[in-house]
């Protein structure tokens, strides 16, 4: 069964005659197993491995989700998985908890339907922090309706509500009037948004980067000369690219004059852009431009010029710190939510140095400045995420120089536990009576030990996550903070596998029997 599920064979293997002889070669008077005891058996350690996931996660108090969408096979997929930080070790826990297939259409009450079953299933809808997914407008709009809080965490308004003022002075009108009649199954159908409630809701900050650098990015064209030279240089790319992927001799051109090949642009891949171009710069830096010119002769293309390559280098200057960022923050064991802002102020910082120097990306540096400072607006100043960053030992306070963002992480701290203090200190005794209770809150010595605490932490000079252990009441804060991650790159690395597993040879594998294959791979450890 494990040989079945790791590495990815269909059922049908059991049944082939050249398995059948190698295990009766390594074991002449072992059983074989069938197709249908190998189906149940997995369905089985399923539910095994299920149980031991609801087990494993019974034991911590917060948990944060990331979801995503995927259609293969003209069928579409809902993709869940979990992450805590294990309270002794503060090592990073994942899991696989569903790829469901969705029917219909995709739209946000689907959504938030799917999402909430798949959480309760598990029991931890209470214990999640914040869900975190793409940019999709159905995803948007579900924990807009369902969620907590919005996208930016803020209270929601619904669109009814907003119009209520406007249709107010029509009261005494309807009431003089005649009575007016209204289909009652409008009324019954209608979502109001109760029928469950989803966590706080986090836009991937891998997609949000990847939309600076691609639509964001374009707003620089509005220069004329910076559009001039990126489109010539471009065009000339985008040529050499086209070539050699369509044609195996000029393939075998590339590799016999440059030593290597070239990486094409892929539209459904982040960074794919930037990779082919430090490809080419590559090529020039080994090969000289002598290589270069050789290839574009003989593939009878224009060649690149001075400037233009010159451009290339400057525009692989200007994105590299971009790239660097998207793999930091798509990563899962090591990053935490605490390490958003960090990562995008010193991102905003790499930029204004680069532009300094710059001489044909201004307008490009401009535009993703622009809209870095666009779709990131509310996150820079979220008050929770730059305590979350205060609280991950790596950065504490010296990740900004703005001493009013810091004294406003610190506010959003010192509240919290205090709070926490207030919640967790005993009663001096069952006979204390209920005014005491009311008036317990004066007693400051529980909230001053949660700063003390913190004091001692930022006073620390050791980096490592191993100092929270020393503070407990700061260990705790900062593990419900830093829970979340701040991409959905785990989702989508979950539609990795189960596009393995979804080969053309298997378009018919039966939807739980694929959620059962693909859950049992990627949660391995939590099979008996």
């Amino acid at each position: 069964m494990n040989f079945v599920i790791q590495s990815l064979q269909p059922f049908s293997v059991v049944d082939q005659p050249s398995f059948q002889e190698l295990l009766k070669d390594l074991q002449p008077n072992a059983p074989l197993m069938s197709r249908t005891t190998l189906r149940r058996r997995i369905d089985d350690a399923a539910l095994d491995m299920k149980r031991n996931i609801k087990e494993a996660m019974s034991t911590v108090s917060v948990i944060a989700t990331t979801t995503d969408c995927w259609s293969t096979r003209r069928r579409g997929f809902l993709g869940v998985t979990a992450h805590w930080l294990d309270p002794s070790t503060l090592e990073r826990c994942s899991v696989a908890l569903a790829c469901r297939q969705l029917k219909g259409s995709h739209t946000f009450d689907v959504l938030g339907s799917s999402l909430n079953e798949i959480h309760s299933e598990f029991g931890i809808q209470h214990k999640i922090v914040r869900t975190t997914t793409d940019n999709g407008s159905n995803f948007l709009k579900a924990f807009r309706m369902y969620g907590e809080q919005d996208e930016n965490n803020n209270a929601t308004v619904s669109d009814e509500s907003e119009d209520d003022g406007e249709e107010m002075g029509d009261e005494d009108q309807h009431l003089e009037g005649e009575v007016d009649f209204v289909d009652a199954t409008a009324i019954l159908n209608e979502d109001d948004g109760l029928q469950f409630q989803l966590p706080k809701h986090h836009r991937c900050a891998c997609h949000l980067l990847n939309l600076v650098s691609t639509v964001d990015a374009e707003k620089a064209t509005s220069n004329d000369s910076y559009k001039r030279l990126s489109r010539s240089t471009f065009s000339k790319c985008y040529a050499l690219w086209n070539k050699c992927g369509r044609a195996t001799t000029a393939a075998e051109m590339v590799e016999d004059v440059c030593k290597i090949q070239l990486i094409r642009p892929n539209a459904t891949r982040w960074n794919s852009l930037l990779l082919a171009v430090e490809r080419i710069l590559r090529i020039v830096k080994d090969q000289g431009e002598g290589a270069l010119r050789t290839l574009f002769t003989a593939l009878k293309l224009p060649m690149l010029s001075s400037v233009e390559i010159a451009f290339l280098e400057e525009y692989a200057r200007t994105m590299g710190p971009m790239s660097k960022a998207l793999n930091i923050l798509q990563g899962e064991s090591n990053v935490q939510m605490g390490w958003l802002l960090p990562t995008l102020t010193l991102l905003i910082t790499k930029l204004n140095k680069i532009r300094i120097t710059s001489r044909y990306c201004k307008p490009l540096v401009d535009a993703v400045q622009e809209g870095l400072q666009h779709r990131f607006a509310d996150m820079l100043v979220e008050p929770e995420f730059i305590a979350a960053a205060i609280l991950v030992p790596k950065f504490k306070t010296s990740w900004t120089c703005d001493e009013d963002l810091i004294q406003r992480g610190m506010d959003y701290i010192k509240g919290h536990l205090e709070e926490d203090s207030a919640h967790l200190s005993p009663a001096n005794g069952s006979s204390e009576s209920d005014d005491e209770d009311f008036f317990a809150s004066f007693k400051k010595s529980a909230g001053q030990e949660g700063v003390k605490q913190l004091e001692g932490y930022l006073a620390s000079k050791i980096d490592h996550k191993d100092v929270l252990k020393s503070y407990p009441a700061v260990c705790k804060l900062s593990l419900k903070l830093n829970t979340a991650l701040p991409a959905s790159a785990a989702c989508e690395r979950l539609f990795s596998t189960a596009g393995l597993i979804f080969s053309p040879r298997r378009a018919r594998l039966d939807a739980k029997n694929f959620e059962n294959q693909l859950l049992l791979k990627r949660n391995r450890k939590f099979l008996s």
